[in-house]
This record gives C-alpha cells, structure tokens and sequence, in this order.
C-alpha cells in the first residue's frame, strides 16, 4: 500500500504545473500549520509565527458591516471597488501620506498580498527584473516567480539596521531592470526607510527612468521612528512610476476581511483591474463597506494598538538580548524582532545538529514549542522572525523557553 501511496505522489507532482511545482511553500504559513498540529496534541505551544495583530476589529468596523448586511450589499461588487471605498482611500492617501490621487486611480483587492501580486503580474514580462531589497517578505520572489521575472536580491546590511543603501539600489539595475519593490516598515526586521534615504532612492530613479516602485505600506501606522511614516510616492518627480499598496489588516486589526488596494497611474490601475475581472472579480461587498468606516473613522484604535507594540518590541528585544549569541536590532516598526542566530549553527544538544536557521526554528518548535520562522525564507538564512503581535506575558514565556532551550547546545 505504501508503494501504491508513493507512487500516486510521485506521479502528482510530475502531473502540477511546472510553476506550482517550483513554488515554495510560505513559510510563515507551513510552520504555523505544524504548530496547530502540534497543540492539537494538547502541547501548550506558543505561536510567534504568523505576522497577526492579537487585537479585535474596533466596533464601530463591525457596526459597519452589519449594517451593510441589514443595508442588503449582497450581490457583486464593481471590480475596482466600491465608489465610497474607493473616495475614502483617496480621501486618506492625501491626509496620511501627502499622495494625490483620485477614486479612478485606485483598485481594492483581496488584501494587501492580492494587491502584489496584481501588480507584478499586470508589469512583470518574462526575463523582466525584478530588484528586491532584502530581507523581503516571503512571498515577493515567489510573486516574482510566477509571472516569470527573475529576482535580483539586494542584501540590507545588519549594521544598517538591514536597510539597502541608494548605492546598492543603483548598483544592481540593469537594461532588464522593470520594478523595485519593498517594505516600509519592513516585515520581517521592522526597519522604516527615512524620508531622507527614500529622496535618495528616488534621485537613483530619476536617472533610471524605465523603473517602477512597488512600495508595501502595509505596517504604516505601526512606525515608531520620530519622523513617522514617509510614502516615497509623495516625491512629485517620480510619483507616475510608484505604485503604493496597503490595506487594513495590520493598523486596523482586519486580517480575515481581506482588504487591500492599490493606488497608482490610471494606466496601471486599468491594468490591474483588467486582470482582476478575469481572475477574481470584486472583492467582499461586506468587508468593503467595513473598509469604508476603518479609513474614515478615528485612528484613536490604531494609536493604542503601536503604543502596545511599541512596549512590547522593548520588553522582547530586552529579554533576547540576554539569551548568549543572539545578536538584535530595535525594530523601529512592525510587530517583529529578527535575531541572528548564527552562533547556534553547528552546536547539538546531543539529538539534533543545527545546520541553518530551518533547523533552529524546527528545533525549537519541538523542545520548547515556541514557533517563529527561519529567516531563510525571507532572505536572511542567519536570523529568524519571531512576531511580538501577542500577549506580553506570552512572550515574556517565550523567550523564557527560547532561552532555556538554547543552554542545551553545545
């Protein structure tokens, strides 16, 4: 029966199209999946992995939908998004982010990951470059992968906070060169791009004129640096080539509505939806309207969901600090920390050698049951991701755990 089994999932395999085939699992999600398992067993596991505010959608969100159920928006949504949601994200751009755009130069999608992955696939031709500064969220080079573009990974030094210089940027365009694309803050090492480093990035692209900028936005109102969030679309002289994508999962505490946009030139915009109409048309009428209210509402939620992230990147990168070898920056946004772990590579606790970053967090799953996520995924083979969108007293254990776990290789 067991060579019946192999066989069938040898030949599946062979049968998946090759793009499936080549696609990595996300590793955020695959190592989350095994901690569900793992508690499912009755282990009192801790999961640090998925990147998820730990906080309810404020009320007057819910109040919002509930109305638009009783309001009867049951049917298809218009492609591109409502026109009210739409008004209120252009409404938005210019109060937060000094960007100037209408309602027809913005597309609402499935979430801000949605949102990405339209743009690469509406710009991105086959053999078309793709610059990513890294470390990267996992799914950009995947992204990538799929419309058939290559990634050019350009590593941000730890001593710069993992941030890519201007002169990195440059150094890596080529004549093939379509799009380049971050985070600011960044998921996976919470570092914010300064208004001052993004002019820089913008004056390589003033020389470069046939690149475009996809910039993720999506932690903006998670940013702890005194000069707060800066959009580099806002820079006037390459405005038309930037293409800002955000949503309301993680500033409004809305992961499962599934709502993200994108605002760019018309051209790409009518692009996007184009391809939107053929692949899954409009997004949830319900969690639009919901949308509606969370861009148009009070930010009072928002400011005590940083000010509790804020405190609680302080109280982990303190306790990691104390844990020999693990060497860690202060994230200046986002919910993570993103140690190197490098020390720990080659040393055993008798059972098991811990070759790479895989192997730690797959380790420690299984002797302290604390999940986080190898930095291999994002880029960065020496670190790993642990989210700080949890409890305090859970990540004070936590850490406990890590640092008791890690006293046993040698």
């Amino acid at each position: 029966m067991s060579i019946i089994i192999s066989f069938i999932q040898i030949m599946s395999n062979t049968l998946l199209a090759k793009r499936i085939q080549t696609l990595e699992e996300s590793s955020t999600l695959g190592m989350t999946k095994k901690a569900r398992e793992l508690a499912s067993k009755g282990h009192k596991v801790i999961s640090l992995s998925v990147g998820e505010p730990d906080f309810k959608t404020p009320a007057h969100i819910c109040e919002a939908a509930k109305k638009a159920i009783d309001d009867g928006f049951h049917g298809y949504s218009p492609v591109a998004g409502y026109p009210d949601l739409r008004l209120s994200i252009a409404n938005k751009l210019k109060r937060d982010n000094n960007l100037e755009w209408s309602s027809d130069n913005i597309v609402v999608s499935t979430g801000a990951k949605h949102s990405l992955a339209n743009v690469i696939a509406t710009l991105v031709n086959p053999g078309d470059e793709v610059i990513i500064f890294s470390p990267y969220w996992v799914s950009y080079s995947e992204m990538v992968k799929l419309a058939e573009g290559t990634s050019v990974i350009v590593q941000g030094a730890f001593e710069n906070n993992f941030k890519v210089t201007a002169e990195q940027f440059e150094a890596a365009i080529t004549p093939k060169t379509k799009l380049v694309m971050f985070a600011s803050p960044n998921n996976p090492t919470g570092s914010v791009y300064t208004e001052s480093e993004l002019r820089d990035m913008a004056t390589v692209l003033l020389r470069h004129e046939n690149v475009f900028v996809l910039a993720d936005e999506i932690y903006e109102y998670i940013n702890f640096t005194k000069g707060g969030h800066f959009s580099i679309g806002s820079i006037a002289d390459i405005k038309e080539r930037v293409i800002t994508v955000n949503g309301v999962a993680k500033g409004h505490a809305m992961t499962g509505w599934r709502i993200g946009f994108i605002a760019a030139a018309k051209w790409i915009a009518d692009g996007v939806e184009k391809l939107q109409g053929q692949v899954t048309s409009g997004t949830n009428s319900i969690a639009q309207k919901a949308a509606v209210a969370a861009f148009n509402g009070t930010l009072d939620h928002s400011y005590e969901m940083k000010a509790a992230y804020d405190r609680r990147r302080k109280l982990v990168v303190a306790k990691l600090r104390e844990i020999p070898g693990f060497k860690v920056n202060m994230p200046d946004g986002a919910f993570y920390a993103f140690p190197d772990i490098s020390y720990y590579f080659g040393k055993s606790d008798g059972k098991t050698l811990i070759k790479d970053s895989d192997d730690f967090c797959s380790w420690l799953l299984a002797d302290a049951f604390v999940a986080t996520v190898a930095g291999s995924g994002f880029g960065a083979p020496n670190c790993m991701r642990i989210s700080t969108a949890a409890a305090d007293e859970q990540l004070l254990e936590a850490c406990d755990r890590i640092k008791a776990a890690v006293a046993k290789l040698k």
